[in-house]
């Protein structure tokens, strides 16, 4: 059994508070676990609403399956265009 991990590190340049923040980044989190089926969680950088840390996990029998998953899920956060994806690290083990 594998577990992938990917934390990502966002820019939002529209949030000028916490609220602006939350109500992307919520929303954001709801979605992506609801469409690849990954435990996802706003990790640190709480208290600064123009950065993110999200963390995502995807647990699986195959690590190649793991790492596709969440590739997926990173280009699609690539493609927002509501925040930047200054970083990124993936961990399969």
């Amino acid at each position: 059994m594998s577990v992938g991990v990917l934390r990502v590190w966002l820019r939002l340049p529209g949030a000028r508070t916490l609220k602006d923040k939350r109500a992307v980044v919520s929303g954001l989190l709801v979605r992506l676990r609801r469409e690849f089926n990954v435990s996802a969680a706003e990790l640190d950088l709480l208290d600064e609403p123009e950065r993110a840390l999200l963390g995502f996990a995807h647990l699986s029998n195959d690590g190649r399956h793991s790492d596709e998953v969440l590739m997926k899920l990173l280009r699609q956060l690539e493609g927002h265009r509501d925040f930047f994806v200054e970083q990124h690290e993936i961990t399969i083990t």
